[in-house]
């Protein structure tokens, strides 16, 4: 019988403004079937008319608003003439350095999620079961507060925040879950088992670094400035 590991959790690392509420919200629809795109703004002589000037490439008749336009004009999210006349150059500055420190932080959670510290859950030990850090298929309760580990081990107290955030129509703490359990398929033969022999608490621990993670990625994203889509 050939066994296999479970895949490791898949990083969600995309642009800042990918991960922003006001873009998630604007193009729902799209983000269901379509690779997410950066939005840029186009391009406003009223707001940067020195950007306009120094266009090397003029906007043709078949551009759209998410097309790419030159970087100095992209620097510019005004909406509407009203909108740009209240809105300048060091807004934008501002904006930009909060979306790249932002960022530079959930690149270093996501890359590093191993390295995050476990979210400390109430553990509770069923008496009279074998003591056992093995999976073979986790559950989650109803109110996905607990977490059914095995027949010896349950965690409970699992923040709500957690499944706020997202890898595509599931959580993170959900994919894991459906992804680390022992399963076998019928033509090959093949086992696919998570378990470590050389770390048995491993998934135990990516339980709670997975938490963690989630939880600080739904703080960012909600601490994110307005971006100012275009209409």
């Amino acid at each position: 019988m050939l066994t296999a590991r479970a895949p490791t959790p898949p990083s969600q690392i995309q642009p800042t403004g990918c991960n922003h509420p006001e873009y998630r919200e604007r193009y729902a629809a799209n983000l269901r079937r379509e690779v997410p795109r950066i939005p840029f703004a186009s391009r406003t002589t009223d707001c940067h008319p020195e950007a306009a000037e120094s266009s090397a490439s003029p906007r043709t008749p078949n551009e759209g608003p998410m097309q790419l336009a030159d970087s100095t004009a992209a620097a510019s999210e005004c909406i509407g003439p009203s909108a740009c006349k209240e809105r300048g150059p060091q807004d934008d500055i501002a904006v930009f350095k909060a979306l790249a420190k932002a960022g530079q932080r959930l690149a270093e959670i996501h890359v590093h999620y191993e390295q995050q510290p476990e979210y400390k859950l109430t553990k509770v030990e069923k008496k009279g079961e074998k003591f056992d850090y093995r999976v073979t298929k986790m559950k989650l309760s109803k109110d996905k507060s607990t977490l059914i580990y095995n027949q010896f081990l349950t965690l409970s107290g699992i923040p709500k925040e957690t499944y706020d955030y997202r890898l595509g129509n599931r959580s993170a703490l959900e994919w894991v879950i459906d992804q680390y359990q022992v399963s076998t398929d019928k033509r090959s033969g093949i086992t696919n088992d998570p378990n470590r022999d050389d770390d048995p608490q491993y998934i135990l621990r990516l339980i709670g670094q997975v938490i963690t993670v989630s939880l600080e990625t739904v703080k960012i994203v909600r601490s994110l400035p307005p971006i100012g889509l275009p209409e």
